[in-house]
Order: C-alpha cells, then sequence, then structure tokens
C-alpha cells in the first residue's frame, strides 16, 4: 500500500519485488522524517541531482540502527536484493540509506558487494553522495581486504570525474588507520588532475596525511609543490606551520619541485 505524500516531497522511486518490503519500510521511515520546506535548498546544497526528502542525518542513522536492531544479520545474500531495491530509487536519501545499509553490515562484505559499491561508484554524482559511498563501506572493504588497495590505483585514470574523487575518499580507513605509504602512492597519480572537484579532494586527503605524518607528507609537498592546484596546496597546507606555506606557495609560483613523473600503481 502506498503512503500518503505531503506537498513539496519527492516521488519515491520504483520498488523492486526483492527488497520490496524492506523498502517500503524504509519509505515510511522517511516520510515520517521529511522536511519539505528545506528539501530544494538542501538539494542544492549537496550538489545532488537527485531530490531530496530533507531527512537530517542523524535521523538516517537512526533509521539503519533500527533496521539493524529489528532485522538482525543478514547474509550477503539476504542483503544484496535490499541495497538493490534502496538504490534503484529516485531520490537522494534511498540512496544513503543503501550506503549506509552496507557500511552497517561490514561483517558480511565480500567480493559480490565490492562489485556492487564500485558498480555504484558512477552512478553517486555530487560530493555528498559520492563522499558517502567513498569514505564509509568502500573505505571499509579497501581496508579489510589489502587487494582492494590496487583495484583503486585504475579509477584515478577514469574519465568520471567522481570515481577519481571517490579514489581518494576511499583511502579514509587506511589513512585514518595511520598509513600515509600507500594513499601517498595513489594522490601522487592525480597530481596532474585539473578538475576541482578532484584537486580539492587530493587536498583533503594530502591535509589528513599530514596529521598521521608530517615529515613524510612535507617531503611529498616539497616534492610536488611545483605542479599542485591552488586548491590543492591551500587545503593540503592547512595545519602546516606558516613559513612552510610560504615555501611551499612560492615553489607553486615558480614551477619549483621535481618534475611530476607519477610511480607505477
Amino acid at each position: 500500500m502506498k503512503g500518503t505524500r505531503s506537498a513539496g516531497e519527492p516521488e519515491a522511486g520504483p520498488l523492486s519485488v526483492t527488497g520490496g518490503v524492506e523498502h517500503r519500510w524504509f519509505l515510511r521511515e522517511l516520510r515520517g522524517r521529511a522536511r519539505p520546506k528545506i528539501a530544494r535548498s538542501l538539494q542544492q546544497y549537496l550538489g545532488s541531482p537527485l531530490p531530496t526528502f530533507a531527512v537530517s542525518a542523524p535521523d538516517l542513522h537512526r533509521i539503519v540502527g533500527e533496521f539493524r536492531r529489528r532485522e538482525g544479520p543478514r547474509s550477503s545474500r539476504e542483503l544484496r536484493p535490499i541495497l538493490r531495491s534502496l538504490w534503484a530509487g529516485t531520490t537522494y536519501d534511498e540512496r544513503i540509506l543503501a550506503i549506509e545499509l552496507l557500511d552497517r553490515y561490514r561483517e558480511v562484505h565480500d567480493a559480490t558487494l565490492w562489485n556492487l559499491a564500485s558498480r555504484w561508484v558512477d552512478e553517486a554524482t555530487g560530493w555528498a553522495l559520492s563522499d558517502s559511498l567513498a569514505a564509509g563501506p568502500i573505505a571499509g572493504m579497501v581496508r579489510e581486504n589489502p587487494q582492494r588497495y590496487s583495484e583503486l590505483l585504475p579509477w584515478t585514470r577514469s574519465r568520471s570525474l567522481w570515481r577519481r574523487r571517490a579514489a581518494t575518499y576511499a583511502l579514509h580507513d587506511l589513512v585514518l588507520g595511520g598509513e600515509v605509504e600507500r594513499p601517498l602512492r595513489l594522490l601522487e597519480l592525480l597530481v596532474p588532475d585539473r578538475e576541482f572537484w578532484v584537486q580539492r579532494a587530493v587536498g583533503t586527503w594530502l591535509r589528513e596525511c599530514w596529521k598521521q605524518n608530517p615529515r613524510r607528507t612535507e617531503r611529498f609537498l616539497r616534492r610536488h609543490a611545483g605542479h599542485l592546484a591552488p586548491v590543492t596546496l591551500t587545503v593540503a597546507t592547512e595545519r602546516a606551520p606558516k613559513p612552510l606555506r610560504a615555501e611551499l606557495r612560492k615553489r607553486r609560483a615558480t614551477g619549483r619541485g621535481q618534475p611530476h613523473i607519477p610511480r607505477k600503481g
């Protein structure tokens, strides 16, 4: 049975035959927490091409938490139809729930779920959806299985700017876990990228590497300063001492630094 829809609410996506019962439950929860008055402005802020119920992030977490408490453990096979059904929805919130649900069931992550998440990457357009997917379940899978890191490297050459950006946010768990060598190797491949959303992401993860290992990250910045985009250098050096920031800006202005020859992945 279809629930009532308030004026200003987006149309919900079609329900798949498999996973439809759970999908209907999620939609009822979304509608009950919708904030239609701010939906349009929030959609613009999120950079999403999809309409939104404007459900708050804490409420989205609560919905997924309640589902986990109600349903308990699910196998990868049982989870996949629900994830596909939610991702097939036409609202931002349904896709965020798919991402959060995949992340909440980390204990059943396997090759099939990795492939599913990887297929989502090109469809996760807009910074909010893209970063949530990459820094959430994908980053978890990369840390859980070292082989996944090597699968990220070709993403840096993708024609999709969102896949290239996702390659950086997929480093989330590695970097926050204290590792910088492999993350810096991947970020080096994106130094020549001219797309703003990728440049900013490279800066973000260089900054996070700095927090973990300032000396190693400083060497990287000195090596590549002459080739980093202004936004990359600005974001990357937010935690750096002022004299170093000034030196790196000067290096960039004069094109100093070693020629950019990315190492092979």
